[in-house]
């Protein structure tokens, strides 16, 4: 099975999400949620991240995560990462408990396609503080990829993470996490970057790109990743490869609306008011688009509107 054809398969399979104009809809991928340690490079960013999903929380949206939300390739167990960051579980499961919660994995996070590391890992935790085992996301069912689909347009939004055309990602992806596990995160303390990650590899971001714009191009279908950590919103009349960035951007957190029929990326970040005051606010990077404009357009000779141009 070719890469493309890899990505038909999940959006074929996929579980539809039915959604109109009246639904709220957060997007967010790549948080990789980590131990607390210098490795951890939510740490940086989780009020930041807090903050948002507290705003979005009260706002009645429903949060999809689009893969990479825990760094399970660097860290062995997911216990660590959920008592270091328990404000974060204990935030996203009131959205669990509302049915507002949908969760994708990626290639950091591959294991909660096992249903047993689900169920061991996912569906409670142990408090260290009280003692007790706590309800988390009871039968939650983590998946490879959702399709939303409008209710009145039939319009199909593909989310996947976008490591399905990474050979190094997907099919060796136990190998890439042994390498980073105890290869690449030791040298990283002697600041040794890992050449193979996606998100500080230009060239391989390009390659990931090109072929998920080529199945956007070929099926005449949205498609919305994470992966590369590289925000991208096209034109209308371009081919319709959407990014939600990640929540590992220096000094900023990001993400994708869809609200009111409208689709917007937008950042997190500390701010400044006139007196000095420091607060976290967000802001608009892209859009509001109306996703109906988005319907039949696409244009296999212009691109999308790159990072540095957003951030």
């Amino acid at each position: 099975m070719n890469k493309l054809e890899r990505i038909s398969k999940v959006f074929e399979t996929a579980e539809e999400i039915p959604f109109d104009d009246s639904s709220k809809i957060i997007l967010m991928s790549d948080v990789h949620r980590g131990d607390g340690s210098w490795a951890d490079d939510f740490a940086k960013n989780q009020n930041l991240y807090f903050a948002a999903l507290t705003h979005y929380y009260n706002e009645n949206y429903t949060y999809i995560e689009i893969g990479d939300g825990d760094e399970l390739w660097k860290n062995k167990q997911l216990s660590g990462i959920i008592y270091e960051h328990s404000h974060v579980f204990w935030l996203l499961s009131k959205f669990f408990n509302e049915s507002r919660l949908y969760l994708i994995f990626g290639n950091h996070d591959m294991v909660k396609r096992d249903k047993l590391f689900v169920k061991k890992n996912l569906y409670q935790y142990f408090d260290e503080q009280n003692k007790k085992t706590i309800p988390l996301f009871e039968n939650i069912k983590p998946h490879e990829g959702l399709v939303l689909r409008h209710r009145v347009t039939d319009q199909k939004i593909l989310l996947i993470h976008g490591h399905q055309v990474s050979l190094l990602d997907y099919e060796m992806w136990r190998l890439s996490r042994f390498l980073v596990r105890y290869l690449w995160r030791p040298l990283g303390l002697f600041g040794v970057k890992d050449p193979t990650n996606t998100a500080k590899n230009y060239d391989k971001k390009d390659a990931v790109e090109k072929k998920l714009i080529e199945w956007v191009i070929r099926e005449k279908h949205m498609l919305i990743a994470g992966h590369t950590h590289r925000p991208m919103f096209p034109e209308v009349g371009k081919p319709q490869y959407f990014n939600d960035g990640s929540s590992v951007h220096p000094r900023c957190i990001t993400g994708i609306e869809i609200t009111s029929g409208k689709i917007t990326l937008v950042k997190w970040d500390v701010k400044t008011k006139n007196d000095g005051t420091l607060f976290i606010g967000r802001e608009v990077l892209a859009g509001p688009r109306e996703l109906k404009d988005y319907l039949y357009h696409s244009n296999p000779h212009e691109g999308t509107v790159s990072e540095s141009s957003l951030l």
